[in-house]
């Protein structure tokens, strides 16, 4: 079996010894779906489940390697192992619980550098694979075989890295040639869905002191804030309206010898006359 020199060695045992033996004629790239550390990413392989990757690389920079590239790792479904014995290689990388964002740049040079090795340690090819089992190297929603039952992994920020940064740095590093220089576009893979839940449904803002929940629900998200305002510019519409309603009737009776109980017939009426008005201007179709 083969250890990756720059990785830490976080060895899975009975798997690291009980599992079959591979050719490495792929490297595949996933994202875990957690903002896990590399020792973390070992611990839930270790702890929680019978599957498990060759590599882990989280956000500061440590990569963990969990069994030896030459031995079968099972998070790539067909590509694990094949019957001639050849199977894939597989890193994943720490991201966060929605997989949107894209790699930061240790990430990156992390996964450079496994990739060149791989190719130097192992002769993978330098090329992206053509086929679910073509030699070279890819990402998880690649190809359907490399997952059991289909998957956005990485997600789509880091696929476009992949193709801009990753593999041309791997290619590169393994040729002893320049990388050409990519400016990371900080906004890849970022849609009008991710930025409208940026905006409007971070739980920032202080929220109403008078709710009725306020001591356990202190801060609101944006779109909740002018939700609240709606309701309370409608409900002010209708105070205002049956104050003018009531205004304008008692003016109108002013001096006409109208008794008590006309006059508050006369009130009640301008209020639920206006009040009505108020629903009906705010609530009709535009």
């Amino acid at each position: 079996m083969a250890w990756y020199p720059g990785a830490t060695k976080m060895e899975l045992q009975p798997e690291s010894d009980a599992q079959p033996a591979i050719k490495p004629t792929q490297f595949i790239v996933h994202s875990i779906i957690a903002p896990w550390t590399a020792k973390r990413t070992y611990e839930y392989w270790r702890d929680s489940t019978n599957l498990e990757s060759h590599f882990g690389v989280d956000y500061e920079g440590t990569v963990g390697q969990y069994i030896g590239t030459e031995t079968r790792a099972d998070a790539n479904a067909g590509a694990n192992r094949r019957a001639d014995g050849t199977g894939a290689v597989s890193a994943e990388t720490a991201s966060n619980t929605s997989g949107s964002d894209p790699w930061n740049a240790k990430q990156i040079e992390d996964l450079i550098a496994i990739g060149a090795w791989l190719h130097q340690e192992h002769g993978i090819p330098l090329r992206i694979c053509r086929t679910h089992n073509d030699p070279g190297m890819g990402y998880h929603s690649m190809f359907p075989q490399w997952s059991t039952s289909g998957t956005a992994c990485p997600g789509p920020a880091r696929i476009k890295q992949f193709k801009a940064v990753v593999f041309p740095g791997i290619v590169a590093r393994a040729t002893g040639k320049t990388a050409p220089t990519t400016e990371e576009d900080p906004m890849a893979g970022i849609t009008q869905q991710d930025i409208f839940n940026a905006v409007w449904k971070t739980d920032a803002i202080s929220g109403p002191t008078d709710a009725a929940d306020h001591k356990t629900n202190p801060t609101w998200q944006p779109q909740s804030i002018l939700t609240d305002l709606q309701a309370r510019i409608r409900s002010m519409d209708k105070r205002l309206a049956a104050q003018t309603g009531a205004i304008t009737a008692l003016a109108k009776l002013a001096g006409q010898g109208a008794d008590t109980a006309a006059i508050v017939a006369a009130v009640q009426k301008a209020i639920k006359d206006a009040v009505i008005k108020v629903d009906v201007d705010i609530n009709q179709e535009p």
